[in-house]
């Protein structure tokens, strides 16, 4: 982690906003790190570098911030740091230094500090993400702060997530990250007044003399003691002089005194918020410093008081409805639900690439068995749609779904962004997996069906937009599917199949989970712990080779040579089997901490295994895929060149 204090030459030589109440600690410069090349702080210029967006890299994400004191020459401070990390994606090696910002919201004061700097792996020497932090910067309690971070050069068009920001609050001089701050102590914050008394009756002359005894404060020279009770209120004005402990005499007669409840409060002047201080009190009862029969006659007046009370709370809750009763204690009670029957889920997807082919098996597969889905794959009804053609095989499910409760899952990648801009004008898209297999390119022709259908739905919840976070990004989502929510596997795996159950994950009173679906545990699982391995095998190979993608579009020649390949092999393979069944386990849904087991089982399903490489040599495409396209997607041509000009207009 880069440490960012600030050396006195920097304010003159960076020229950096400095106020007041916003600026940064007097430390020396730390800009080193094990990997990076030229790292140094800069002004932060009016200009930044623009590139095309391609040329830019993605934004950063948030790290951790930290409140607390730091020393600024002999006195403590306020201090808040801010940390943030580069994303571990091939743009890594564009980036050439971030800029944070840092803008008091109470004043509209500011700071901003930019670092540059070059990174020529995608994590530190460490295996880690690089992380930034600025440190020492010096706050005021009570303000709130609003942080922005970047990263250089910026896109010329600016994209979500290139910009993060952040709102940090920083709290009063009440709590312990700040109370040993110099402008707190001087608010009094770890004053602590001891508040003693002491009482005696003087019989003959019916007075009661009070002594309120207390700690005086460093920063605080003059106070205001009094006291307060039913009817009267008194006070004192002291000065601490040259002394600690202070002592101030209070005396009252008896005939004033009607309750026995009196408050002793103790009012400083310290040096920052001088009439408005906080003002310690304490309260004590007098009445066992009263003559024997007017404590018996108080006494007495509470008990009749305290019975009269107790008789009315058991005649109310006598009256009470019992079945109302027993229905409010029983909401209160976890609530358990049961999944009825199986879910159907379409899978849509792009062919990006052999591995990413495995990553989309194994989360069917996980789907299937560990949560009992049955899942809709071209992959596993190759023989269907070979009858059908591709367009009549995704029109036919798309209906039932429609029809039905089932749910259409798109998962978003490279593959799916690039085809989408293709079929939209840019240049056409030809990835070598397409060419291998015997189904070609299925998410043309289903992009082409749904959406239009998911353009003009009046809700979306037949829809449902994922992307592996670990492999792909939010970018490489389709403008269209913007407008929903889109999910990040498999962080958030467990809220989207709660869509797939149609059920909500928060309702009021409770919170519902699911077990074993969670990020940190669905691995546990053989089939969680087959769909993990694939991620991280796709995710190792992105690493190593960061222009995977463009590796796997082919051109015109590429394409005849690979289209010959995939017919001889297929000649010489007659016959081919890649089926296998699977049983599924057992689904457990729980609320709260509690755990159920659910009461469906799930039917042995067909699962295409198909995951060498070499396997994938052996597929060709299927001639009726362009013939069946033109019936079944005229109707929809109107509608589908309206949303690709707005997805250029708004691009």
């Amino acid at each position: 982690m880069i440490h960012v204090p600030f050396l006195c030459f920097l304010y003159l030589t960076a020229g950096l906003t400095v106020s007041s109440s916003l600026w940064i600690l007097d430390k020396r410069l730390d800009c080193s790190q094990l990997g990076l090349d030229h790292c140094k702080i800069n002004k932060c210029s009016d200009k930044h570098m623009v590139v095309p967006a391609h040329l830019a890299p993605t934004g950063p994400e948030w790290g951790s911030e930290h409140v607390g004191v730091g020393m600024d020459k002999h006195r403590p401070v306020p201090i808040v740091n801010v940390t943030w990390t580069i994303r571990s994606d091939a743009s890594v090696l564009k980036l050439r230094g971030s800029e944070i910002n840092i803008l008091d919201e109470s004043t509209n004061q500011s700071i901003c500090v930019q670092f540059s700097y070059n990174i020529r792996q995608q994590l530190n020497p460490n295996y880690e993400k690089w992380t930034f932090s600025l440190d020492g910067v010096v706050v005021e309690p009570g303000h709130s702060y609003m942080v922005t971070v970047f990263n250089l050069p910026e896109p010329e068009i600016e994209r979500d997530q290139v910009r993060i920001r952040k709102q940090i609050n920083i709290p009063g001089c009440d709590d312990q990250r700040i109370q040993k701050a110099q402008m707190c102590l001087e608010n009094g914050s770890l004053w602590d007044p001891h508040i003693t008394r002491s009482v005696s009756v003087d019989e003959e002359h019916k007075m009661l003399s009070i002594v309120v005894g207390f700690e005086a404060a460093k920063y605080s020279e003059k106070y205001q003691v009094s006291i307060q009770g039913h009817g009267f209120h008194c006070s004192n004005n002291v000065s601490k002089e040259n002394t600690t402990s202070q002592n101030v005499t209070f005396e009252l007669g008896l005939s004033q005194l009607s309750q026995c409840k009196m408050v002793i409060m103790i009012r400083p002047f310290f040096i920052r918020c001088k009439n408005d201080c906080e003002r310690p009190e304490k309260t004590f009862h007098y009445c066992p410093y009263y003559p024997t029969r007017t404590l018996l006659i108080k006494a007495s007046v509470g008990l009749v008081m305290f019975g009269i009370c107790l008789a009315y709370w058991l005649w109310s809750s006598s009256r009470k409805d019992p079945v109302n009763t027993s229905t409010s204690a029983a909401k209160e009670q976890p609530e358990y639900f049961q999944v009825q029957d199986r879910k159907r889920v379409l899978v849509i997807y792009s062919l990006d690439h052999p591995l990413y082919k495995i990553v989309v098996l194994k989360l069917c597969a996980f789907l299937a068995t560990t949560c009992g889905t049955e899942v809709v794959l071209d992959l596993l009804d190759s023989t269907r749609l070979g009858m059908l053609g591709s367009i009549q095989w995704l029109d036919w499910h798309r209906e039932q779904i429609e029809s039905s409760s089932d749910k259409i899952l798109i998962l978003c990648s490279r593959g799916v962004q690039a085809k989408w801009r293709a079929m939209c004008g840019d240049k056409k898209v030809f990835l070598r997996e397409d060419v291998r297999s015997p189904i070609g390119d299925m998410l043309t022709p289903a992009l082409s069906l749904m959406v239009p259908h998911f353009v003009r739905s009046a809700s979306f919840k037949k829809y449902i937009v994922a992307y592996f976070d670990d492999i792909c990004s939010e970018e490489d989502v389709p403008s269209p599917f913007n407008i929903t929510v889109r999910y990040k596997l498999m962080e958030q795996f467990e809220e989207l199949f709660f869509r797939i159950l149609d059920t909500e994950k928060h309702e009021p009173g409770r919170v519902n989970h699911i077990d074993g679906l969670a990020e940190d545990e669905y691995h546990h699982c053989p089939s969680g712990r087959a769909l993990r391995d694939a991620i991280e095998a796709f995710q190792a190979y992105q690493l190593e080779h960061p222009q995977w993608f463009e590796e796997e579009l082919l051109e015109n020649s590429e394409l005849e040579v690979e289209e010959t390949s995939a017919e001889i092999y297929q000649d010489a393979k007659t016959t081919m089997n890649p089926i296998t069944y699977c049983e599924p386990d057992s689904t457990q849904v729980i609320s709260h901490v509690k755990t159920q087991e659910s009461d469906f089982t799930v039917d042995k399903i067909q699962l295409y295994m198909a995951e060498r490489l070499q396997m994938s040599t052996s597929l060709q495409f299927n001639p009726h895929i362009v013939e069946d396209m033109q019936p079944v997607l005229g109707k929809y041509q109107v509608q589908f060149d309206d949303i690709c000009e707005l997805d250029k207009n708004i691009g």
